[in-house]
């Protein structure tokens, strides 16, 4: 954002020293607003000129004098562009104590997102998922993103965040980043846990989220019915890839695992319970939640499909999440499903298939 800004030299002439001369004050001005420095100078009224705000004489003190004050205005112009550069809001003030060498101390939004998820990945397997620091690094990228297209800046002071810069940046997330309503909810959940973190240290004083309402849409994301489930079982794949995340859904279908949890699957999952039979026991990756689920006919087949094919005692060949969707697409087209098959759809789906 473009700022008015100027700098001048001029003479307090209501503070004389006894010598006759009178100190020579740096006036700083941005957007109308003023601060004062002093430039530990001073001269005589008649060697001022007060249209340059220069000295005016061709002795060596004079030309001295004003190659000073032309180091000062200098000094502060390259304060000002540079402070331009950081920050969305230069202040006279804030030039003044730069100068002066009075640090602020600053506290930037991006840099403590970046240590906060420095944290985060630490914690995973604690407790903390790798999920979701990934949810919180691609959120540090859309902001980092969104400040750069914005404010043309690298990172904004904490101070700077307002109500405004909430609404923008979930303007830029529906629009240039395409997310839809929960999406784009989600983010800006994971952006106000880094504002409260600077609240809670006081670093800020006011909550920029404060009339600032969070909006999850109702979405009904339905599940397959007996019949549809069963046409995905019985239906040959010519494709490998296909016929793999097939196997993987309808396990899930007869699980209710989720996605990671049958990704994080490994043989000592599958456990021989009290009453004889095999159970699916574990932890779920989200919540940290046991789970015992007995293991149903269908998925111990393909369990058994797959048994010893797999490296690190892996007992299904789950691809990336992005993969598993993409290819359930098409899956759901050759199989004439209407519904649009996701691998979440496989878990509203398991109470479905407890009647087969």
């Amino acid at each position: 954002m473009k700022s008015t800004f100027k700098i001048l030299f001029y003479l307090k002439r209501n503070a004389p020293r006894k010598n006759g001369n009178v100190p020579i004050i740096g006036r700083i001005t941005v957007d109308g607003k003023i601060a004062q420095i002093s430039t530990k100078l001073e001269i005589h009224l008649g060697n001022w000129n007060t249209k340059s705000g220069k000295a005016v004489g061709r002795t060596a003190e004079i030309q001295q004098m004003n190659t000073l004050l032309e180091e000062i205005k200098a000094s502060i112009h390259k304060i000002y562009h540079e402070q331009q550069r950081r920050d969305s809001n230069v202040t006279a003030e804030k030039i003044k104590n730069e100068f002066l060498g009075v640090a602020e101390t600053r506290h930037n939004l991006l840099e403590l997102f970046q240590r906060h998820n420095e944290d985060v990945k630490k914690l995973i397997g604690i407790d903390k998922s790798k999920a979701t620091y990934q949810k919180y690094e691609v959120t540090r990228t859309h902001l980092t993103d969104f400040i750069k297209k914005r404010y043309n800046l690298s990172d904004i002071s904490l101070k700077e965040i307002n109500h405004l810069f909430i609404t923008d940046f979930e303007v830029y997330l529906r629009t240039t980043r395409r997310c839809n309503s929960n999406t784009t909810a989600k983010f800006i959940q994971f952006f106000k846990h880094i504002i409260i973190l600077a609240k809670n240290n006081g670093w800020i004083a006011l909550d920029p989220f404060a009339n600032y309402k969070i909006h999850f849409a109702k979405v009904d994301r339905g599940y397959l019915t007996q019949e549809e489930i069963e046409v995905i079982m019985n239906k040959q794949f010519a494709i490998k890839r296909l016929e793999k995340v097939r196997d993987i859904f309808v396990f899930s279908c007869f699980s209710g695992l989720a996605y990671i949890d049958a990704k994080n699957l490994r043989e000592n999952n599958i456990r021989t319970s009290f009453d004889g039979g095999l159970w699916i026991m574990g932890k779920r990756e989200k919540t940290g939640v046991n789970f015992n689920i007995p293991l149903l006919e269908v998925p111990k087949m393909i369990l058994d499909k797959y048994k010893g094919s797999l490296p690190n005692n892996v007992v299904l060949p789950v691809l990336s999440n992005q993969k598993m969707n993409a290819y359930l697409k098409e899956i759901g087209d050759l199989c004439g499903i209407e519904k649009e098959l996701t691998f979440h759809l496989a878990r509203h789906s398991f109470a479905t298939t407890i009647i087969f």
